[in-house]
């Protein structure tokens, strides 16, 4: 048999695990590890890398108010989903000029509350929330989510959200005649989006929406090209590079030198590579003296942040601090449902001298894990979050695009 091993040098090498470790060997399981630093990295590599677009965090990926005080001070605006959200960016002074209303699904109330405290910017994809939006945020900008399939992503957005065409055409014919302003078309690709091209249909659909409309008098002036940028997980991935470079030019093609403003919603991208949750191993052992595979139990499970297991549509990174040859195993959570299960048919491998108490270490999971996290189901506590020390002193707040920019 193999000797157990693990891809480290992917994921921060070993300096990362000993910096990790340092920390988070001394503290309970389990537990996220957030690495400020990490973020702050992914923010400004981003920011040079598509230098065309203002970047809108999108806050749902992970609402921690350390790392939304991060990027507001780095100048970041800010793609929100609720009321609960809005309060927190404005708590750090974002100016409402930084925010887009970016969830679809909003109550009267919310609509109301979001215009009070400022926010002019919010996203539709069903006539009935134009004409909320029409009564209660009056001479607001509305922009129109389009339907995609999300062909290539590990966790596709488009059964839930966006309109056909046809139907977003309406609504921008309704929104003019309602007062607000027919602002611009976004889409997203689906999360964890590795195959570039989709990117490119969904540009071309836009391109067309922008045509029809012109033809109607309704001039366009912005793009929301969404989030959809992937993480560092175990299915590999081009550079982020590559995929802003692809965009500029799909963007170019279509819209020549003249392009829209342009706004882009990334969340997993700038958090997940730099979450580690550290858990530990219950409990190992066979179903029947001749199974092929252990069942090993862990303190992390569905229930506990790691929902995007399910299905095992998001493969995370694991390495078992442990040594031995490399046994495949069929990984579960703890809890009493049936359900919670991470991964059987993807088989991980563990060394085979792994016992009771070791501690593992799940990378990419800085995003959509800790408030995924039940409260109480079976009693155990929602999945704590701490913050590693920070390396490097905090630098100056860099410049954002303005609102108006384009």
């Amino acid at each position: 048999m193999e000797a157990y091993q693990f891809p480290l040098e992917r994921f921060g090498g070993l300096r990362r695990l000993e910096r990790l470790k340092a920390t988070a060997d001394r503290g309970p399981t389990p537990c996220l590890y957030i690495d400020l630093d990490i973020v702050e990295a992914q923010y400004r590599r981003l920011r040079r890398a598509m230098p065309y677009a203002e970047i809108y965090y999108a806050v749902k990926a992970n609402p921690a108010r350390e790392i939304v005080e991060l990027l507001a001070r780095l100048g970041s605006s800010f793609d929100i989903a609720s009321r609960y959200e809005l309060d927190l960016a404005l708590s750090f002074g974002v100016d409402p000029a930084r925010l887009s209303y970016g969830n679809t699904i909003k109550k009267r109330a919310d609509i109301a509350y979001a215009y009070e405290r400022g926010v002019r910017l919010f996203a539709c994809d069903a006539e009935a929330d134009v004409h909320n939006i029409a009564e209660l945020a009056p001479g607001s900008r509305v922009f129109f989510r389009v339907f995609t399939q999300g062909t290539g992503s590990d966790w596709p957005l488009s059964r839930k959200f966006g309109a056909h065409p046809e139907l977003i055409l309406d609504m921008a014919r309704f929104a003019a005649r309602s007062g607000l302003e027919p602002y611009g078309i976004s889409f997203h690709v689906g999360s964890q989006q590795r195959d570039i091209g989709e990117w490119d249909d969904a540009i071309a659909r836009t391109k067309l929406l922008f045509e029809e409309l012109e033809e109607q008098g309704i001039a366009l002036g912005m793009i929301n090209i969404g989030g959809g940028f992937p993480a560092a997980y175990l299915d590999p991935t081009h550079p982020v590079e590559i995929y802003t470079s692809e965009i500029g030019r799909f963007l170019t093609e279509r819209f020549g030198d003249a392009l829209p403003r342009i706004i882009t919603e990334p969340g997993r991208y700038l958090v997940a590579d730099a979450g580690v949750l550290v858990s530990e191993v219950i409990l190992i052992t066979g179903k029947a003296r001749q199974s092929l595979y252990r069942w090993v139990y862990i303190d992390a499970g569905l229930f506990g942040g790691l929902i995007e297991a399910m299905g095992e549509a998001i493969k995370f990174p694991i390495f078992f601090d442990a040594e031995g040859a490399a046994e495949e195993i069929i990984l579960a959570g703890p809890t009493c449902d049936s359900m919670d299960v991470l991964y059987e048919t993807y088989k991980y491998s563990m060394p085979n001298q792994a016992s009771t108490g070791d501690r593992l270490y799940i990378y990419t999971t800085g995003a959509y894990t800790h408030t995924y996290s039940s409260v109480s189901f079976n009693g155990f506590p929602p999945l704590e979050m701490r913050f590693l020390p920070r390396r490097a002193v905090p630098a100056q707040t860099t410049s954002a695009p303005g609102p108006g920019s384009s």
